[in-house]
């Protein structure tokens, strides 16, 4: 992934750059005690005696705590890390040994000097374990802290995938559902009204392809959405008479940029006529979106009918659009009010607009 390979690039190029630091730092060090004159013999000195810990970290970084640490095998990771260091400074001692008596045998300087030129440290040989445990602990610390920020960020994409996969396995659970009332509908229009039916066939064509080719976004414009809602509502006006009074308010010349999820206002005007009808009571319905400073507001009020049969129940749209809200804007970034009364039913939406 992406951001993992930045934080292996992070990773490494903190350690590149103490290393380099540390690698400075007898260069600098000899320039200010020579004043300006570098002592290389002392500076090479120096470097001897950084390179078993250079070796050590380098074993280390690459093979045991990725191996071991960051896969949960602690026991088999102290256990190499404590032979590694031993190992490694244990074999320094035996070299330094080895010159030292070489040295003496072909010069005529002292011991001391020549110990001296040929020595890896100047530490006794439990100082340096105990340095090398605590350079090669704060190698895993550090290791750990982007093991941590990387599981961490994966855990959070993952949370973004679950989140885009359940909104839209609730965004098309409704299509079919919507679909199959619209060709209930257009049946029922071919044995009244052929005409009508071929009407209806058309505006049902137009729904069809905003379906397909546009619902499938994140987002899209609250211009394409009502469109939507006017093909849906121009559909039902063919199936219904006269007695039933719709009446729809929109924005006019509204941005593109003004857009929300699809697939939200819908199920509320669906919910309307599929409820708010009777054939035997005069009914209406009023359908109200505007937009003010950011947020798009949509009341839709149907009557209520006494009748049993004609009684709101919250269905599988109504539930699906409550739980795409919550996962589009959370629980306090939109507001959904649902309120009957004998005779109207009354949805109020509020929704900020989104920026793809």
């Amino acid at each position: 992934m992406k951001f993992t390979r930045k934080q292996a690039i992070g990773e490494n190029l903190l350690y590149v750059m103490v290393w380099a630091a540390i690698i400075l730092v007898p260069v600098l060090n000899s320039q200010m005690m020579s004043e300006m004159h570098i002592n290389l013999e002392n500076v090479l000195i120096a470097w001897r005696q950084i390179a078993p810990y250079l070796i050590i970290f380098v074993i280390h970084n690459t093979f045991l705590a990725p191996r071991y640490m960051l896969r949960h095998k602690y026991g088999k990771y102290l256990l190499s890390d404590l032979v590694l260091i031993i190992g490694v400074f244990w074999l320094v001692q035996i070299y330094e040994k080895h010159l030292a008596d070489n040295l003496i045998e072909q010069t005529s300087i002292n011991v001391s000097e020549a110990y001296r030129q040929a020595s890896f440290s100047n530490l006794e040989i439990y100082w340096n374990i105990i340095l090398g445990f605590f350079m090669t602990g704060a190698n895993t610390g550090i290791k750990l802290i982007y093991q941590s920020m990387r599981d961490e960020q994966q855990m959070e994409a993952l949370k973004r995938q679950n989140l885009q996969a359940e909104m839209d396995y609730l965004k098309y659970q409704i299509n079919p559902h919507f679909f199959m009332n619209t060709l209930n509908n257009i049946h029922a229009l071919i044995d009244i009204d052929a005409e009508s039916a071929k009407s209806a066939v058309i505006e049902l064509s137009k729904m069809m392809r905003y379906v397909l080719y546009e619902s499938g976004h994140e987002l899209i414009s609250l211009n394409r959405d009502i469109q939507f809602l006017k093909n849906y509502i121009e559909l039902m006006r063919i199936r219904y008479t006269d007695d039933v009074d719709i009446r729809v308010e929109y924005p006019r010349d509204l941005p593109e940029q003004v857009q929300i999820p699809p697939l939200l206002l819908i199920v509320f005007v669906e919910n309307a006529f599929k409820h708010g009808i009777s054939y035997n009571h005069p009914s209406f319905i009023r359908i109200h979106v505007e937009y003010a400073d950011g947020k798009v507001y949509a009341t839709i009020r149907n009557s209520r009918h006494a009748a049993p049969e004609r009684r709101h129940s919250v269905g599988i749209g109504l539930e699906n659009v409550r739980k795409r809200l919550a996962l589009i804007y959370g629980d306090k970034g939109y507001a959904l009010d649902i309120r009957e009364t004998d005779d109207t039913y009354t949805v109020k939406l509020e929704i900020p607009t989104l920026h793809a």
